[in-house]
């Protein structure tokens, strides 16, 4: 995240996805920004652990959504991909934290 100090990369793009299986048929966005916002969410997600993987063409559709809008059909095979590896890195996590 900037400190202020330096310039945000005005071209920086992040998207954030957000998924409960239980409750919904689809992954949808739950943020979205350019500049600093996109840093700040990357920022936070670091904080929280979240895994971040690059992809501009998925961020650059997935942008132009509104907050919770569930992701386009078109998108399911990249997303399902990226939530794969979260899911196989998180778990990975878990047992490297309880072991």
């Amino acid at each position: 995240m900037a400190t202020g100090d330096e310039p945000a990369d005005k071209d920086r793009l992040a998207v954030a996805l957000a998924y409960d299986p239980q409750k919904e048929k689809a992954p949808h966005v739950a943020a979205k920004g350019r500049g600093y916002v996109a840093e700040a969410i990357i920022e936070l997600a670091r904080r929280h652990g979240i895994e971040i993987r690059e992809d501009r063409d998925l961020a650059g559709l997935l942008a132009k959504l509104d907050i919770d809008t569930p992701i386009p059909i078109e998108a399911y095979t990249a997303v399902a991909e990226i939530l794969s590896y979260v899911y196989r890195a998180n778990e990975k996590a878990r047992r490297k934290h309880e072991g």
